[in-house]
């Protein structure tokens, strides 16, 4: 576990070692079939396998990348088919939400096994079950880390968890933990999953209110409580911006009033959550359809 955190070499080094992730995968299968989701070598294994799906998208051979997600869509000779793994501009992004993935390998092995659906339905099974916040926050971190990039394997884990695996209910759970970097993981990984538009509905029906209701009053805490505070507005930003829906949801789930408030805290301290907050209310307000309702 101490190793895997020791910078890209080391999390090369361990993902190139021959039956380690399997090893892992196994123990953490094994210990979930005999109903003992809370021990401590689960934590450990867990712990390390979301350490090794940190950057993996960046780190990751191209060679290897591409052979894995060829584009089975034929492209235009003039149009340049972008990396796979690593690219980051806008258009790219836009373009690869929707580029369809080859067939799930059946028996994933080694490296492939860190983005393949049964990990990731072996990570919402810990968070519904394991008590451990250690487990808890860690098996919400590799999914965070499969879903931060912009190439498909981050909206293709995306759409294992909200739409495959039903994971949102157990995400949701985690919103209303006691334990500060529990709750901020599970709020981290919500703002991946709702930069992918086809989700947004999905997401903003099932956990919108419950994003709204973990908002404090004012930030008036920790430095872990102003980040979480301002995640939760960007992702209120990403789930509202397209949607006078959504929009209407947040009004509806009395978002408002907080939300005014965290953006008029004018402590350096807390500048991130209220840079947050005005972001979102600028976005609210270009639903002309809503202004109404708004001053009312």
């Amino acid at each position: 576990r101490n190793m895997s955190s020791a910078g890209p070499e080391g999390r090369k080094k361990m993902r190139e070692c021959n039956g380690l992730i399997d090893s892992l995968v196994y123990y953490i299968q094994g210990a979930i079939a005999d109903h003992e989701p809370n021990d401590k070598a689960t934590e450990n294994c867990v712990c390390i396998l979301h350490n090794l799906s940190y950057q993996l998208e960046i780190e990751l051979p191209e060679s290897y990348a591409q052979s894995i997600y060829m584009q089975r869509r034929s492209t235009p000779s003039n149009d340049k088919t972008p990396g796979c793994f690593g690219t980051r501009s806008r258009k790219v992004k836009e373009k690869q939400q929707d580029t369809p993935l080859p067939e799930e390998k059946s028996n994933p092995r080694g490296v492939e096994s860190l983005w393949h659906s049964t990990l990731i339905r072996i990570y919402l099974s810990l968070i519904a079950k394991s008590t451990r916040n250690y487990t808890q926050e860690a098996s919400l971190g590799a999914l965070q880390n499969l879903t931060a990039g912009t190439g498909p394997m981050p909206f293709a884990v995306a759409r294992t968890v909200v739409q495959k695996a039903n994971g949102l209910p157990s995400i949701r759970t985690m919103l209303h933990v006691s334990h500060p970097a529990v709750k901020k993981t599970a709020v981290s990984l919500l703002r991946n999953l709702s930069r992918n538009t086809s989700l947004q509905n999905d997401i903003a029906r099932e956990v919108l209110p419950d994003l709204v209701s973990v908002l404090p009053e004012s930030v008036l805490a920790s430095d872990v409580v102003c980040e979480t505070t301002a995640s939760i507005c960007y992702t209120l930003y990403n789930l509202t911006q397209s949607s006078s829906h959504n929009a209407r949801l947040l009004l509806s789930a009395n978002g408002l009033p907080k939300i005014i408030a965290i953006s008029m805290n004018d402590s350096n301290v807390f500048s991130k959550a209220s840079r947050a907050a005005s972001v979102l209310l600028y976005s609210l307000w270009s639903h002309t359809d809503l202004h109404s309702a708004y001053k009312k």
